[in-house]
């Protein structure tokens, strides 16, 4: 006669059948109620085994679990997390709208700046044109007197060459008159036989030399 030997190691079941040592046909109700009771618990157990946990469905502690996560993140970002976020981006924001309004003084400041050197540098520039006209005055002024100057003493010059020559002039012409008076004495005594009166000669020869330079 076989007897039924089942184990159970973790989830797994094992069913052994051996050979019983005695000869006796008939067994005890006890033997047959722990057999039926370990048959029972067998298929229990096989089909604790069978039957795998469905994933879809979750278990009531495992929501628990997440709803107590969500509600423990919703803490967090409402009152840390997000009061942080946000004054970093209200800082930031700052921070460059401050930037923004320095870039914009900043850019004033030059467009001044600019303004104001274009101002010194048409200052400078005219007071420079200024100079230079009243250099230039100055030079065309001096000029004009050195030429006045010059002009005076050529004059002079001039004037004192025409007056040497004036007296030259005069001087020549009366040693010419002198010695065409000479001359015509000289004839007219030839001519005549006797001396003629000087003034007379004298008078006739300017009268001549004044026709002649007519």
């Amino acid at each position: 006669m076989l007897t039924a030997i089942v184990t159970q190691t973790g989830d797994q079941v094992q069913v052994r059948l051996v050979p019983s040592e005695t000869t006796d046909t008939t067994m005890p109700e006890a033997v047959l109620m722990s057999a039926s009771a370990e048959a029972e618990a067998t298929e229990t157990a096989v089909a604790e085994v069978k039957t795998p946990p469905n994933p879809v469905n979750p278990a009531q502690n495992e929501m628990l679990w997440a709803a107590g996560s969500f509600l423990v993140l919703f803490v967090l970002m409402r009152y840390f997390l997000f009061p942080r976020l946000k004054k970093g981006t209200e800082a930031r924001y700052a921070s460059i709208r401050s930037n923004s309004e320095g870039a914009v003084q900043v850019k004033a400041d030059a467009k001044t700046d600019v303004a104001e050197y274009e101002k010194a540098l048409d200052a400078a520039r005219a007071e420079a044109a200024g100079r230079v006209d009243a250099a230039r005055q100055t030079v065309d002024n001096e000029r004009t007197a050195q030429l006045a100057q010059v002009n005076a003493r050529i004059a002079a010059a001039r004037a004192e060459a025409d007056q040497k020559n004036a007296a030259a002039r005069a001087a020549a012409q009366g040693d010419v008159a002198a010695a065409v008076a000479t001359v015509a004495t000289r004839v007219a005594e030839l001519a005549l036989g006797k001396a003629p009166d000087a003034s007379v000669v004298n008078a006739a020869v300017a009268s001549t030399m004044e026709g002649s330079r007519s």
